[in-house]
C-alpha cells in the first residue's frame, strides 16, 4: 500500500496554504498520486536499506584494512583477526571475496578514508547505534595483537572524529572494548577472578562505587544499543548479526557477575 503521496501531499498542502483546507486538498492529490504513480516509494526505502547495509559492510572491512596498516605494517595477528572475523560471520565465498577486496583497498596508500566514512555516516543518518558498533569493531581490530600503538590510536581518533565521536567518548569506548575482550577470554577459562570482575565493571562503563541503580541503567543502555534485531532493522547487514549477539551475551554475563557481587557484599 502506497501512502507517501498522501503524506507529502498533506504536508505540502498545509505549508503552501497555511490552513486545513489546503492540507486536505494536498491529501486528496497525494491519494491520486499513490493510486496512479509508477514511482515506488516503498521500493526506494528498501533500496536505501540495502544501500546502507552495503555501505556498512564495505566500510567495515575497508576501515579494518586502514587501521591494520596504520603503523606501516599489517601484522599476522591483524590478518588472522580479519580472516577469523570473516569466518565468524559465515560469509559465502562471494561475500568473503568482497570483504577481502575491501580490506585490501583499505590498506592501500591513498585510500580515501575520510570520503568513504562520510558517505557511510550519511547513510546511517539518525542511527547512532550503528556508528557505535562500527567503531567498536575497528577498536577490536586495532587491539587484535593485544597492543594499541600510537599510529593505531591516531587512526581510531581519525575515524571517531569523522563519525562524530569526541576524544573522551573514544577513550571511554577503548577502555570498555579492551575490558570486554579480556572479560570474554577470561570467561572461557573457568571461575571468576578479581581481574575478571574489574573487566566486568569496565565493560559496563561503571565502577565498584556505582550504585545498583546506576549499574542497571548502564546495563539497559548497552543492551538497547547492541540489540541484534534493532541493529539489523536500522541497517546492520544480517551477516553481522552474530557480532551484536556476542556483545549482548558479554554484557549480560558481566551484569550478572557484578550484580551477584553487589548482592553478596
Amino acid at each position: 500500500m502506497r501512502i507517501w503521496g498522501k503524506v507529502f501531499g498533506f504536508l505540502f498542502g498545509f505549508m503552501l496554504s497555511k490552513n486545513i483546507f489546503g492540507a486536505l486538498l494536498g491529501l486528496w492529490l497525494g491519494h491520486r498520486f499513490d493510486q496512479g504513480s509508477g514511482f515506488d516509494f516503498d521500493g526506494l526505502a528498501k533500496q536505501t536499506d540495502e544501500t546502507r547495509q552495503a555501505n556498512f559492510f564495505y566500510s567495515t572491512f575497508a576501515a579494518m584494512g586502514f587501521v591494520a596498516k596504520a603503523n606501516g605494517q599489517v601484522t599476522q595477528h591483524e590478518i588472522a583477526f580479519a580472516s577469523a572475523y570473516m569466518d565468524k560471520l559465515g560469509l559465502n565465498s562471494e561475500m568473503k571475496q568482497q570483504a577481502q577486496d575491501a580490506f585490501r583497498e583499505g590498506k592501500m596508500a591513498g585510500f580515501p578514508l575520510d570520503e568513504q566514512l562520510k558517505k557511510f555516516k550519511r547513510s546511517c543518518f539518525n542511527r547512532q547505534d550503528l556508528l557505535l558498533l562500527f567503531l567498536e569493531i575497528q577498536i577490536q581490530v586495532a587491539f587484535a595483537d593485544g597492543d594499541l600503538d600510537i599510529a593505531e590510536r591516531e587512526a581510531l581518533h581519525r575515524i571517531a572524529k569523522i563519525l562524530g565521536f569526541s576524544v573522551h567518548q573514544l577513550d571511554q569506548l577503548l577502555e570498555m572494548i579492551i575490558a570486554g575482550a579480556n572479560f570474554h577470554q577470561q570467561s572461557a577459562k573457568g571461575p571468576a577472578t578479581t581481574q575478571q570482575l574489574d573487566n566486568a565493571y569496565k565493560l559496563l562503563g561503571v565502577n565498584k562505587s556505582s550504585t545498583s541503580q546506576e549499574i542497571k541503567k548502564a546495563y539497559r543502555k548497552l543492551m538497547a544499543q547492541h540489540h541484534p534485531d534493532k541493529l539489523v532493522a536500522k541497517g546492520l547487514p544480517p551477516e553481522m548479526m552474530d557480532v551484536a549477539k556476542q556483545k549482548t551475551q558479554d554484557i549480560q554475563a558481566a551484569y550478572e557477575m557484578v550484580t551477584a557481587i553487589k548482592k553478596g557484599s
